[in-house]
């Protein structure tokens, strides 16, 4: 399906956009240059009657989205976590793309639940109420266990949520490949890569047994943290498009009047929040990546209830490592080791000076640091981060993009809770009791031990290995590929004289 018919998709966005009355939001919340407002509006304004007209109720932004389609709704639930890069302004209209959605009806959702689970309603549920929560994906309700008796969610996906994502998508994968053709600057992003992991994101929740499997594995890693809880899955209630797992009663975790009429402590709360996301990325290396507060609670007893587990996050140990080294490293304020962890992983390339691009992390760090404690944002350093690894040819690292997302909202949920909480006293212990088990004569022993453990088991056929390697090395030639050639030469010079006219085209109109 990908293609140049999804231009017309393209179109439409912008079109909805004006439609909206969002382009302008989407452009002042981007600082976008005067240029490229004008082809913004050169492309929206005269095919505004061809844009979807949205819910008038809902703000320009979220009536935009909400109008084009599951997969730009899941996009601005991303920017709507991300106030240092879209504005405040355009954060907080985004972030009701969250879990305030509009349900689809109760008979649909029954039809969904008999197709899948193969028996009626009503053989299963002695109950099944009215939506109570409903997302771009799927919708929640709330049940009861004809056998048991027991209170129960049922997730159920929308109907023909799959074809209209894969539409959606296609049309991401088309502008992608339209950044990196004309913005060779843009390459660095990797903006292919980044659609990529977000469709394979959304696919898996698409498919509702992935979620519950990955419900399952959270649980097994952190049934021993303290003040933490999962609701149970409910296995023989669930399939691809139906999802049962145990009722949370709590209070909502973005409801603060709530929390302290239950008499909660939010202090701790905040601090307990950030502590388990944490512990979660850097000891086991999976991840609640999708912790706003629309997917938490508190219990009545003072725990905090996650659920939906659409999107978690995989960081193996090696990179668990890096990460920590480089949040220790600016704990300590020493840039010096910070910039070598980014070149000892590679972040940034061999050809690059270490000793500047310490100079450089050192002007990001020290006037956070300098900051009043209640002041210092994680997110801030991030996003200063990012700024200087770019000038020093660092690439996106795709395997982190959830990990560095995440990290952003948690720091929000856990200032919602404690406007004064300081983030990097709060983290401290947690990343140090890593770095004192990870790195260190325990873990060279660790390492040793795997190490050992590998050869073991592959030592008998490491010999022929070794042989079978150095005779393919032997017998292989050089490939001809002279046609190969003279289709990247033909290519670049297509590509040049494309490029060449389209800005010839945009200085004309700056």
């Amino acid at each position: 399906m990908r293609g140049p018919h999804n231009i017309w998709r393209l179109i439409r966005t912008g079109a909805t956009l004006e439609r909206t009355g969002a382009m302008n939001v989407v452009l002042d919340a981007f600082d976008a240059t005067p240029a490229l407002r004008f082809v913004a509006k050169a492309l929206g304004k005269p095919f505004k009657f061809l844009g979807y007209a949205g819910d008038p109720s809902m703000p320009p932004a979220t009536r935009a989205l909400t109008a084009l389609g599951p997969a730009y709704i899941k996009f601005g639930q991303v920017l709507s976590t991300r106030p240092d890069v879209v504005g405040d302004e355009l954060a907080v209209q985004l972030r009701v793309l969250q879990d305030k959605l509009p349900p689809f009806s109760i008979e649909q959702a029954k039809a969904e639940v008999e197709k899948e689970l193969g028996l009626p309603v009503d053989a299963i549920f002695s109950d099944f109420s009215e939506p109570v929560a409903a997302a771009s994906i799927a919708q929640v309700h709330r049940a009861t266990i004809a056998e048991t008796q027991e209170d129960v969610a049922v997730k159920v996906l929308r109907p023909g949520i799959e074809k209209a994502f894969r539409k959606d998508v296609d049309a991401f994968y088309l502008a992608a490949r339209m950044v990196e053709l004309f913005s060779p600057g843009s390459r660095r992003l990797r903006p292919m890569e980044v659609i990529e992991h977000f469709d394979g994101v959304v696919r898996g929740e698409l498919d509702l047994r992935l979620e519950s499997s990955a419900a399952s594995e959270f649980a097994a890693n952190t049934k021993g943290d303290a003040g933490f809880q999962l609701p149970a899955i409910k296995w023989e209630y669930s399939a691809r498009r139906v999802m049962t797992l145990g009722w949370a009663d709590g209070v909502p975790m973005g409801d603060n009047a709530a929390i302290d009429a239950a008499g909660h402590d939010r202090v701790a709360l905040g601090d307990r929040v950030l502590q388990l996301f944490l512990n979660h990325a850097l000891r086991d290396g999976y991840f609640h990546a999708d912790m706003h507060q629309g997917n938490l609670k508190v219990a009545p007893n003072g725990d905090i209830i996650a659920y939906d587990f659409g999107i978690m996050g995989h960081i193996d140990e090696y990179t668990r490592r890096v990460y920590a080294e480089i949040l220790f490293g600016f704990i300590r304020k020493d840039y010096k080791r910070v910039a070598e962890v980014h070149f000892e992983a590679g972040y940034v390339p061999a050809d690059k000076d270490v000793d500047e691009f310490a100079r450089a992390l050192r002007a990001v760090g020290e006037p956070i640091f300098g900051m009043d404690a209640t002041r210092i944002s994680m997110a801030r350093l991030l996003t200063y981060l990012f700024e200087v690894t770019e000038r020093f040819g660092m690439e996106t690292r795709t395997e982190l993009i959830l990990l560095q997302r995440t990290m952003v909202v948690v720091e929000g949920v856990a200032r919602s809770l404690n406007p004064h909480i300081n983030i990097w006293e709060v983290s401290n212990p947690i990343v140090t009791d890593y770095i004192s088990k990870s790195i260190g004569p325990r873990a060279v022993i660790k390492d040793l031990s795997k190490t050992a453990m590998v050869l073991a088991r592959f030592g008998p056929r490491l010999p022929a290995l070794v042989e079978n390697a150095l005779i393919r090395q032997q017998d292989e030639t050089p490939p001809q590929r002279p046609a190969f050639r003279r289709w990247i030469i033909l290519s670049a010079l297509v590509g040049a004289g494309t490029a060449t006219g389209i800005i010839a085209i945009l200085q004309a109109l700056s």
